[in-house]
């Protein structure tokens, strides 16, 4: 179970993380609406956490050599930390009254998460710490980017 709870933990972690991220970028750069943020943060929050814990399920069987139970245990906590650590991006916008500040606070909550995160993973499996945190966080770098761009895009197409 332990190695079950390592994989959902890690994969909910960052990919709720960066995903939730550039969703908020994107949203909020197309629409500057704290409702159609926080809107889609919820919805990611099940809706992705969801089916990221299917994927993991079924790319779990598909691997084959794990006990059904096993399986389960991968999906059961891909799904609780995949929404645990995109839900927690509405607190900012709601305890901030401008939306800029609380996509700001956002983007620091979760550099700090995945940095943490890529660190204490690094010096567990021995690796580099420094290339682990800086290959982690410039791809958070890269999906925020993209979002805002993809959002100024849709901003100006559509208003």
């Amino acid at each position: 179970m332990l190695k079950s709870l390592k994989i959902g933990f890690s994969y909910g972690l960052s990919s709720g993380v960066i995903t939730t991220l550039g969703l908020m970028v994107g949203v909020a750069t197309s629409t500057n609406s704290k409702l159609a943020v926080i809107g889609s943060i919820i919805t990611i929050a099940i809706a992705d956490a969801l089916s990221d814990a299917l994927g993991i399920h079924i790319s779990t069987e598909f691997a084959g050599g794990k006990e059904t139970k096993e399986i389960w245990w991968s999906t059961l906590f891909t799904f609780l930390s995949k929404f645990l650590f995109a839900i927690i991006f509405v607190i900012p916008i709601l305890l901030t009254p401008s939306l800029f500040n609380a996509l700001i606070i956002s983007a620091i909550i979760g550099v700090l998460i995945l940095g943490f995160f890529s660190y204490f993973m690094a010096k567990k499996n021995n690796v580099n710490i420094k290339n682990t945190i800086f290959e982690h966080l410039g791809m958070t770098v890269l999906v925020i980017t993209l979002s805002y761009f993809i959002g100024k895009i849709i901003n100006n197409i559509f208003s």
